[in-house]
Order: C-alpha cells, then structure tokens, then sequence
C-alpha cells in the first residue's frame, strides 16, 4: 500500500483513538512495528476559531503537532461543514496551526465513523454516513485545499437497515480520496463484538483505491484472517493495542512467518513505566500521570492481584508513586 511517496511494507497502521493516539503513544507503537499513525480526532470548526480568536492558551492545534519520530502521521479532522474542513487543511499544510512555523503531517483524514452521541447529535462524525453526498464534498474539499494526501474513515452505515458502505467508498474515491479505512460495524453496533468483513470485502472489490480493514484485531491471527477474507490493503489496529503495542510487532512478525515471543511481566511493566515517562516528558507530572493511569491499567491486565495495583494507581499524582505500585504488582506475580 502506498500513501502519497510512503510505501508501506507490511500494511500494519495503528487507528486514531480520542484521549489515546497522543505523541507518546504512537511514538511507542511505531518502536513496535506501527507503520502509519494518526492523531486524536481534531474538530475542523474549533481549529478555525481557535486559529482565528487567538484567546487563552491552545488546545485543539496541540492535537495536531507533528513529530519525525512518529511518521509517517496523518492527522484526523472531523466535522461537518466542508468550508471549515478546507480551511483547517490549508493551515495544517502551511504549518503555521501551532501558532509558529511547525512540521506539516503526512496526510489529513476525516472522520466518518465515530459513534458517540455527542459527536453524532451534531451531524458529525457515523452521522454523515446518513447523507453520503456530503461525504463526497468534504472529501473534494479537503483535495482542492491541500496537496496532501486525503483519507477517510467509515464505519459500514448508520444501521443494519442502513449499510451503505460500497455506495459511499465509490462516492469517496470518485471525489478524491487516496484510501479508505472501513471499520466493520455500524453506527448502531457501537464496538460490540463482532464485525462485518464481507461488507469491508465489498468496499475492497469495488474501488481501485486501497482500502483499511478495521475491527475486532486482537491478535496477529485476526489480522491475518481479516486481510486474507476482505482482500484489504492493509489492517489499522485500535483497541487492540491498548496496553500491548506488542501487537504491531506480532502481526508484522506473522506475516513474514516468524516466531513471535510474547513479552514477560517484566518487560510489561518496564514498557508501562516508559510510555508514562513520556507522557510526563510530554504534558507534565500532573497531566500525564492522570491521564497514564489508563494506559498504566491496560498494561495491568491480565497480572495477579491488578485490582488492588490499579487502587493504588487510582491515588498516585507523581511518576514514583505509579511506578511503586507497578513494581509491587511486578514482585506479587514472581
């Protein structure tokens, strides 16, 4: 699969995840095999009043910060006006969206598939795929506003009665789109189990432009068996890698028929320590130990006697106190 000049070998992308997909975090999945990341998901409209009003401290541009050490990075807008998809495409490839000169991203994506209510009460996000004509525009809008490459994400339509996924692939490639990630579910099915691979296989087989499976990839397995089923150009892992970015080096070790080894508790937690590290490095003590106790307790899972570490983590505010409790879960599962 190719994107723009990026040729991606194995095809291994990690997915863009609100409060997740941080440059912490896809700098370590990247370490573990992750071959193209994305942002958070970016509001197009707070972007362009953000940029415009100038008042207080940023907080959406942030979102959208470039960094070589997590390329290639496209970043994900979502939204519903094509105005403000344009205009947030041409100050993220003027690299001035920071407030000074900055990298500019490998691509832009837009966001079609998000199912929270309060990004689909406003015609945003899984709601679009209500209106498949409007997907077309924003689409020809972002392409006419940038020489970036443009992608969007789907999922396969708003409800069973509903799945409109090869209608809308079609409508995105013939307004420009370089590729399409489809994630098997529909808006309605929200991230129960279970995904819809031959409606992605449809997707597949009728655009020329490649297409991203995604859904349900908890292992090197399911990756396998969901590029081998849908004819996907590649798979983008989300959830899968909450906790076990692992997960990139084993699909790619999979692929090419090596043995992958699993990591042992130890390795677990040194990993754990060193992506809160960097969230730290990152937004500071105080943010980023609150918003690594997440991470720190997917890291957690599955170990002896991880209720009663994640308790402890719960009440830490400091690198110490988190790694202490990291330690101590270490020592009770020797």
């Amino acid at each position: 699969m190719t994107v723009g000049q990026i040729k991606l070998t194995d095809g291994i992308l990690l997915g863009p995840m609100a409060g997740v997909t941080d440059h912490a975090f896809r700098q370590l999945c990247v370490e573990f095999g992750a071959e193209y990341t994305f942002s958070e998901m970016i509001s197009a409209k707070a972007l362009y009043y953000e940029q415009k009003t100038r008042k207080g401290p940023l907080r959406t541009a942030p979102l959208a910060q470039t960094f070589d050490s997590d390329r290639p990075f496209g970043v994900q807008l979502f939204g519903n006006d094509p105005a403000f998809f344009a205009e947030a495409a041409r100050r993220i490839e003027s690299g001035d969206y920071l407030g000074f000169q900055g990298k500019i991203p490998d691509s832009l994506d837009i966001n079609m598939g998000c199912p929270v209510a309060k990004v689909t009460s406003n015609g945003e996000g899984s709601a679009l795929l209500k209106d498949p004509l409007l997907c077309g525009r924003i689409v020809e809008s972002v392409k006419k506003a940038t020489r970036l490459p443009v992608s969007a994400k789907i999922r396969i339509g708003w409800d069973r009665a509903h799945i409109n996924a090869k209608e809308i692939g079609h409508i995105l490639e013939q307004s420009g789109a370089d590729f399409i990630t489809v994630h098997g579910r529909t808006r309605d099915e929200l991230y129960r189990p279970g995904v819809s691979r031959d409606v992605i296989g449809e997707v597949c087989s009728s655009v020329s432009v490649p297409v991203v499976a995604n859904g349900d990839i908890w292992n090197a397995s399911d990756a396998i068996s969901m590029l081998r089923e849908t004819g996907a150009a590649a798979v983008m892992i989300a959830r899968g890698a909450l906790g076990n970015p692992w997960i990139f080096r084993s699909v790619k070790k999979a692929l090419r028929g090596e043995t992958f080894v699993p990591p042992s508790p130890e390795e677990k937690i040194s990993v754990a320590l060193s992506h809160l590290r960097a969230l730290i490095d990152l937004k500071g003590e105080t943010v980023g130990t609150a918003e690594g106790r997440k991470h720190m307790a997917w890291y957690t899972k599955g170990f002896k006697n991880s209720a009663e570490c994640r308790s402890r983590m719960m009440q830490a505010g400091t690198y110490e106190e988190m790694k202490d409790a990291l330690e101590a879960l270490l020592e009770s599962n020797k």
